[in-house]
């Protein structure tokens, strides 16, 4: 009895998982060994950085535009219009800055990844690397590892005071609300740790779009179509990887109960 095509499809992305697994270990043993290719990785880091600001910082604006119109008109209602910045400061550094910032890049670079390292998959040009004793590895993964884990928390704190920006220009026209009060509760409620964690969710949701479109390049097969489906597969699963991630290390991250509403008030 022959598989059907979606048992065959689903055992083919397993098996790239896997080897996107082992790619991982692989950088992780390169980056101890310091092979790293400087102009490569300043290229990468201009790419992922420069190239991705525009749209991470619209993106966390609006996000936090939206975010204070729902929470102020409910917070307001039960006279807690001074709690608006410091909860918006919170959801932004604890989960929807590093998330959203990390599904932009992961959607503009990661696919971007995919289809670079896959179109020199299909047209031999990493075999050419090996013919000039070159490590694929070396020169063309390490270097947006790089890139990925430094810019994305970069851009991840950048997030944060877009986001910030958008909440309180909402707060103060549309709501009434202070923009000191807005702010010192930002302050107050924020705790130096909350930033370490986004920077942290940032370093690791990096690293996972960097392996996970760089695998999915060098495992591609079948010509321009293949390149294609790599591509769209590349994003998919990392955009799974980054929301399920997401779950286990804000678990990690903030256990047992909170004091952030305690110390504001």
């Amino acid at each position: 009895m022959s598989e059907t095509p979606r048992s065959s499809g689903l055992g083919v992305w397993f098996g790239r998982l896997v080897a996107a697994i082992f790619l991982g270990g692989q950088v992780i043993v390169h980056l101890l060994s310091l092979k790293i290719h400087p102009r490569n990785t300043l290229d990468q880091m201009a790419v992922v950085g420069p190239g991705s600001l525009l749209i991470a910082l619209l993106t966390a604006t609006t996000v936090g535009m939206v975010f204070t119109i729902q929470v102020s008109r409910e917070f307001l209602s039960l006279g807690a219009g001074n709690a608006v910045g410091g909860v918006l400061a919170i959801a932004l550094s604890r989960e929807l800055a590093p998330v959203l910032t990390a599904v932009v890049v992961a959607g503009r670079v990661g696919s971007a990844f995919a289809a670079e390292i896959g179109t020199m998959r299909v047209t031999e040009q990493i075999d050419a690397l090996y013919i000039l004793r070159t490590d694929p590895i070396d020169y063309l993964v390490i270097p947006r590892a790089i890139a990925c884990c430094i810019m994305l928390p970069i851009l991840t704190i950048l997030s944060i005071v877009t986001g910030m920006a958008g909440g309180v220009l909402i707060a103060t026209n549309l709501y009434g609300i202070s923009q000191n009060v807005f702010l010192d509760s930002a302050k107050n409620f924020l705790d130096v740790w909350d930033l370490c964690s986004a920077a942290i969710k940032g370093v690791f949701f990096g690293a996972l779009i960097a392996v996970i479109g760089c695998s999915w390049g060098l495992t591609t097969t079948g010509g321009a179509k293949g390149v294609g489906k790599s591509t769209t597969a590349a994003v998919v699963t990392a955009l799974l990887a980054i929301f399920i991630s997401n779950f286990f290390l804000s678990w990690l991250m903030f256990q047992g109960t909170g004091g952030a509403i305690l110390q504001g008030g």
